[in-house]
């Protein structure tokens, strides 16, 4: 089904990640894993939606060093990012909604620390994260009407 760019946003909270990235393919697993009733769909930076999106929001297509969720079409970066979805998973995650507690400037210099050097610390993939027919319900892979 063919949708506009702008429908896909509000109609859908998003979480945008590195698809070449060994730890944020674990975060997408993890996200499959703990998020059953698909609360956010999935969309790699690498692809076109995922493209569209960066573009939308003002982000360079090229090199994205933080995670997006776009909940609402609001979107939130780093710590505050990964703390909202955290906080509509069930226990034990969502108790990481108290280390909102922590100031953000706090919070975004450790995340920035592990952004930064996530292909160093944890390494690429050399093809990105593949949805196949049992996960495909996590992802966003609808077309767009350009």
């Amino acid at each position: 089904m063919l949708k506009s760019l702008e429908h896909l946003i509000q109609n859908h909270d998003i979480i945008l990640f590195d698809a070449e990235c060994v730890l944020c393919s674990a975060w997408a697993d993890f996200m499959i894993k703990h998020d059953p009733h698909c609360q956010f769909k999935l969309v790699s930076v690498q692809s076109n939606l995922g493209q569209q999106l960066l573009t939308r929001y003002h982000f360079p297509t090229d090199q994205i060093e933080t995670m997006l969720l776009l909940e609402k079409g609001q979107c939130y970066t780093e710590s505050t990012a990964f703390l909202r979805i955290m906080q509509r998973l069930d226990f034990p995650y969502r108790s990481l909604k108290y280390a909102r507690l922590v100031p953000q400037a706090i919070r975004d210099f450790a995340y920035r620390r592990i952004a930064l050097n996530r292909y160093r610390l944890f390494g690429k993939t050399e093809q990105c994260y593949v949805v196949t027919p049992d996960i495909q319900q996590h992802f966003l892979v609808d077309e767009l009407v350009t």
